[in-house]
């Protein structure tokens, strides 16, 4: 167990290292001005002036430089300074990542909730009409793209019945509901679909079968033995759906203008503020790959064969 969890790390170290490299090459190799777009439109820069905010960023020395710059500074937990702000990157993404973390958590709720109970019922009452009815509204919602589907809720609740706020976070706990169902809408289908296919085979196994014969009831095979049997293909796809909430929801942010680092993410794309563009997706990226060593160290608790393994 140890030597897997050695071994997990070490990949993850080398994600981590691929990332960055591909991240950086990607952002200042691509055409354009960060500093003159960083400044917004109308406002012009003089040489001196550029040549000045260009050496305070070290955009002046080769790319190679830069980047063992940056991976220097990044080992040190420093994650550059704004163009735009003018503040360091660190202090913005610890500002914003509060409002994503509750947007996550709350969309990661839903998805189990709704999600595993769905797919549990579909495996259970299979080729019924809830099976039919939970199969066809999945399918449903993975079709239909994120951003028409908080659209929809936006003009049904907020601007026709008048039940929720239509943006932003003024209005407390309700302004989460509309941004965490949008969020979590794909993935409730596709936890539901993993869970009732999982389910389904789980329940054809030999040793379900012995135990009805045991004489146990249907609730107690169905909750102790075929879903903590079922739950691990799961658990891998909630690991990577919670990597990827909490590292920024950009289109549902966009939508319904979350003050998150999913929207500053944006704001800095359209600025071409590098800085946050790099600290925001490094964050992202990292909390990926953690959330994946947690889940991939969970199987073990939860299968007895990848223990003895």
């Amino acid at each position: 167990m140890g030597k897997y969890v050695v071994r997990r790390l070490l990949q993850m170290v080398l994600v981590l290292f691929g990332a960055s490299i591909i991240l950086f090459l990607a952002l200042f190799v691509i055409p354009g001005d960060p500093i003159a777009t960083s400044q917004g439109e109308g406002h012009q820069l003089d040489k001196a002036s550029h040549d000045a905010i260009a050496r305070r960023y070290h955009l002046d020395q080769p790319l190679p430089q830069q980047y063992v710059g940056y991976v220097g500074r990044l080992l040190k937990g420093d994650l550059g300074e704004s163009y735009s702000y003018r503040r360091p990157v660190t202090t913005i993404i610890r500002e914003k990542i509060g409002n994503t973390a509750k947007l996550a958590v709350a969309a990661i709720v839903l998805e189990i909730a709704l999600g595993i109970i769905a797919g549990i019922i579909a495996a259970v009452f299979r080729y019924s009409f809830l099976d039919v009815l939970v199969t066809l509204s999945t399918t449903v919602a993975i079709g239909v793209p994120t951003f028409v589907i908080g659209l929809a809720l936006q003009n049904v609740f907020a601007v026709n019945l008048h039940w929720l706020p239509l943006q932003g976070q003024q209005a407390g706990r309700e302004s989460i509901i509309l941004p965490a169902i949008t969020l979590a809408a794909v993935n409730i289908a596709l936890v539901a679909r993993l869970m009732r296919g999982a389910m389904s085979e789980v329940l054809r196994a030999d040793y379900i079968r012995t135990a009805y014969a045991k004489g146990l009831s249907k609730r107690v095979v169905i909750m102790k033995h075929a879903l903590r049997n079922s739950i691990i293909p799961v658990l891998t796809y909630l690991g990577i759906s919670f990597g990827a909430l909490l590292g920024g929801a950009l289109i549902t942010e966009t939508v319904f203008n979350w003050n998150g680092i999913g929207l500053a993410l944006v704001g800095a794309i359209q600025q071409q503020d590098n800085p946050i563009v790099l600290g925001v997706v490094t964050y992202g990226v990292a909390v990926f790959v953690v959330v994946n060593l947690i889940v991939d160290i969970s199987y073990a608790f939860l299968d007895p064969r990848i223990r003895l393994e």
